[in-house]
C-alpha cells in the first residue's frame, strides 16, 4: 500500500512505517531489511533526508550481516548518491566504492556502470584523473553491452563528455574533442537531448581555445548564439557565458575592438545581476578586470577584481579566487599588493596540499576498502574449507548408512518393481480389450443400421408404393382406407428411420455435433447470462473427425465459458469453428477485464485448456488486453 502512487505521500509514508513495525515484531532480518529499504525510499520522496541516510546506514550494516550483496549495493548506492549531492565527495566515493566492491566482476547492468560513472566523476572533481580514466572506461564498456534506452544514452553521455574534460584536463586535446564528438552523437539520439548537443559543443569550443585555435572556438561558440530560443528556457545563463567567452577568446587574441569586448562583458555582467548568478557575476568580473588592465584603467580593475575575488571567496571557488588575487598583486605596487601577492601563494600552497591530503584519502580509502575485501576473500576461503570437510564427513556419513540401508530395500524394490510390470501388463491387456469391445459395439451397432435400413425399410417402401398404386381402384371408402394405410407405412418408416439414424450415430459424431455444441453454448450463455455468437462451418465433416477430437473441443468451449464467467466479468462472447488450410480453427472472443497472459500461464483453466488441446496435437494462442478483453485461438489438425 505504500508503493500505491494515487496515495498521498504522507499515507504511503505511514503505511511504510507500519510494514517496518510489523517486520520488527516478526524478527526476521530479511523482511525487516526489505520493509527498511521501502521505507528509506518513502523518506527520500517525503525529503527526509537524515531519516534517509540514517536508515540507509542501518540497513547497510545489516545487508552485511545477512552477506545480501544486492541489498548491500542498493544502501551503498544510496549513500553514495546522497553524498555526492552534498557534494561531499570523500563520504560519496567510499560508499560507491564499497558499492562497486560488492556487485560480482562479471556483472553487466545500468546500476554497476552508474555507480562507476559517479566514482569517475568524483575523482575528475577531485583531479585524480588516472582513476577516474579508468572508472569511466568501465562504465562506457557495461553500458555498450545494455540494450538501448534513453537513460543508457543519458548515461553514454555523460561519460563520454566525463571523458572530455578528463582527456582536456591531461592536455589530450585531440582526444578531448574525439570523446565530445561522441558525446554529441549521443545527444542526438536522445529523444530531449538538444541541451546536451549544444553543452558537447561548448565544451569542445573551450578545448580549441586551449589549443590557441582561437578562429575555430569562436566558430563554434557564435554556432549557439541563434539557438538561443531553444535552451534559454533550461539554461537562461547559458547565452551570457557563451558571449562572455567570445569576448574572452578575443582579448586574448589580441586583435580586438575595446568597446566591442567591453559591451559583451557587460552584457554577460548585466543578464548575471539579473538571473542573480553569482558564479557568472563572478567569471565576467574577473574577465572584465583584465580588460581594463589593458588599459591601465585601475579603478575598473580593483572594482571587478575585488568583486570577482569575495565572490569567489564564498563560493569556495579556489582557482578563480587565485586569479583575482594574481590580478590585485599586480595593481598595487605598496603593502596591499604584497598582501595580495602572500596571500596568493599561501591559497596555491594550501590547495596543493588539499588536493595531496584529498589524493592520500581516496588511496587510503580504496586501500582499505581493498584489505576488507581481501580480509572478507580469506574468512570466506576458510568458510568454504570448512563447510567442504563438514559436508564431506557428512557425505561419508549418509553414503554409508544409504549402503546399509539400500541392501535391506533391495528385495522390496524388486518385488515392487515387479508388482509395477505385472500392474501395466494387466492395463494395457484392459485397454486392448476395451478396445475390442468398443471396435465390436460399433461393428454391432452399425450391422444393425444396415439391417434395418437396407432390409426393413426396403420391404416397408415397396408395400407403400404397392398400396400407392391401389388408390386407383373405385370407391371412396377403399380410397380412404388404403391412403390412412399408407400414412402409417410412412410413420413407421420414420420411426424405423430414426431409429437406425440413432444406431448409427456416437453423442458426438456426425452433423449432430453441431447441435450439441450450440446447445450446450445457448445453455451456458443463458445460465451466465451473456450475449453470444456462435458462428461454425459446414466444410467440416466431423463424422470421420476423431470422438477424442471433438470431446476435448466440447470441453474447451466449456472451459472457456466457465473461464469468462468466473473472472472476465464480460457482457458478450464471440465462438466462432471454421477450417482454414486443413486445420480446425476455434477462436473465443471476450469484451471483459482481460489478464495478464505472463502471470496467468499457471492457472488451472488455461492449464486445463492447454492439456486437452496437447491430447489432440493441437495448439493454443491466448491474446489479452486489460480492459478490453481476451482471444483463445485454438488450431487442431484435420485429418479428412
Amino acid at each position: 500500500m505504500s508503493k500505491d502512487k494515487n496515495k498521498p505521500l504522507e499515507s504511503r509514508l505511514n503505511f511504510a512505517l507500519k510494514s517496518s513495525e510489523i517486520a520488527k515484531n516478526i524478527k526476521n532480518d530479511s523482511i525487516l531489511l526489505l520493509a527498511h529499504r521501502n521505507l528509506s525510499l518513502m523518506y527520500f520522496h517525503t525529503e527526509e533526508y537524515d531519516k534517509y541516510v540514517s536508515l540507509n546506514r542501518s540497513n547497510f550494516k545489516l545487508a552485511q550481516k545477512l552477506q545480501d550483496s544486492s541489498a548491500i549495493t542498493v544502501a551503498t548506492s544510496n549513500l553514495g548518491s546522497f553524498y555526492r549531492y552534498l557534494e561531499k565527495n570523500d563520504s560519496s566515493y567510499y560508499f560507491y566504492s564499497k558499492a562497486l566492491k560488492f556487485y560480482p566482476k562479471n556483472e553487466i547492468s545500468e546500476a554497476k556502470a552508474t555507480a562507476l560513472l559517479y566514482l569517475a566523476d568524483i575523482q575528475q572533481i577531485e583531479k585524480i584523473h588516472a582513476g577516474a580514466e579508468e572508472a569511466a572506461i568501465q562504465s562506457i564498456l557495461i553500458l555498450n553491452q545494455l540494450p538501448e534506452t534513453q537513460n543508457k544514452l543519458s548515461k553514454l553521455w555523460d561519460v563520454y563528455n566525463l571523458m572530455g574534460i578528463i582527456s582536456r584536463e591531461l592536455g589530450n586535446y585531440p582526444k578531448s574533442i574525439e570523446y565530445y564528438d561522441k558525446s554529441n552523437e549521443y545527444a542526438k539520439r536522445i529523444d530531449d537531448g538538444f541541451i546536451n548537443e549544444v553543452y558537447s559543443i561548448n565544451n569542445k569550443a573551450f578545448v580549441y581555445r586551449k589549443m590557441g585555435d582561437f578562429k575555430k572556438a569562436i566558430e563554434l561558440y557564435e554556432s549557439l548564439i541563434p539557438l538561443r530560443s531553444r535552451y534559454e528556457e533550461q539554461d537562461p545563463a547559458f547565452y551570457p557565458a557563451i558571449i562572455a567567452n567570445i569576448a574572452d577568446i578575443q582579448l586574448e587574441f589580441g586583435n580586438y575592438d575595446f568597446d566591442t569586448v567591453k559591451n559583451k562583458f557587460e552584457e554577460a555582467y548585466a543578464m548575471g545581476e539579473k538571473l542573480d548568478d553569482e558564479f557568472l557575476k563572478m567569471n565576467v568580473a574577473l574577465d572584465l578586470s583584465k580588460l581594463y588592465k589593458e588599459i591601465d584603467q585601475r579603478d575598473s580593475i580593483s572594482k571587478y577584481a575585488n568583486e570577482a575575488y569575495e565572490i569567489a571567496t564564498n563560493a569556495s571557488a579556489n582557482e578563480l579566487r587565485q586569479e583575482a588575487l594574481l590580478m590585485l598583486s599586480e595593481i598595487d605596487d605598496g603593502e596591499k599588493g604584497k598582501f595580495y601577492l602572500k596571500e596568493h601563494i599561501r591559497l596555491t600552497d594550501s590547495l596543493l596540499d588539499v588536493e595531496r591530503k584529498v589524493r592520500d584519502k581516496f588511496a587510503r580509502i580504496k586501500y582499505d576498502t581493498d584489505t576488507v575485501e581481501q580480509e572478507n576473500a580469506r574468512m570466506s576461503q576458510q568458510l568454504m574449507w570448512l563447510l567442504a570437510i563438514s559436508g564431506g564427513l557428512l557425505v561419508t556419513l549418509f553414503l554409508l548408512y544409504i549402503i546399509i540401508t539400500q541392501r535391506s530395500k533391495n528385495k522390496e524394490l524388486k518385488f515392487e518393481k515387479d508388482q509395477q510390470k505385472a500392474n501395466e501388463e494387466i492395463y494395457n491387456l484392459m485397454l486392448s480389450q476395451q478396445d475390442k469391445v468398443d471396435e465390436a459395439r460399433a461393428g454391432e451397432k452399425k450391422r444393425i443400421s444396415e439391417e434395418l435400413h437396407d432390409g426393413v425399410l426396403g420391404r416397408l417402401f415397396g408395400t407403400r408404393l404397392s398400396l400407392d398404386s391401389l388408390n386407383f381402384s373405385e370407391g371412396k371408402e377403399a380410397v380412404q382406407n388404403r391412403s390412412t394405410y399408407i400414412k402409417e407405412l410412412m410413420t413407421i418408416e420414420n420411426d424405423i428411420r430414426k431409429i437406425s439414424h440413432d444406431l448409427n450415430t456416437d453423442f458426438v459424431s456426425g452433423s449432430r455435433f453441431m447441435d450439441i455444441v450450440s446447445e450446450l453454448i445457448e445453455k451456458q450463455i443463458k445460465a451466465y447470462q451473456l450475449g453470444s455468437s456462435f458462428n461454425y462451418t459446414d466444410d467440416i465433416n466431423w463424422e470421420v473427425v476423431p470422438n477424442k477430437t471433438k470431446i476435448n473441443i466440447y470441453r474447451i468451449i466449456q472451459e472457456s465459458l466457465q473461464n469468462i464467467y468466473k473472472h472476465a466479468n464480460a457482457k458478450a462472447v464471440n465462438i466462432s469453428i471454421q477450417l482454414k488450410n486443413n486445420v480446425i480453427c476455434l477462436v473465443v472472443i471476450d469484451d471483459g477485464e482481460g489478464f495478464d497472459v505472463n502471470k496467468s500461464k499457471k492457472g488451472i483453466g488455461i492449464k486445463n485448456i492447454n492439456s486437452r488441446v496437447n491430447e489432440v496435437e493441437g495448439t493454443a494462442e491466448f491474446n489479452s488486453i486489460i480492459n478490453k478483453g481476451t482471444e483463445v485461438s485454438i488450431t487442431i489438425p484435420y485429418k479428412n
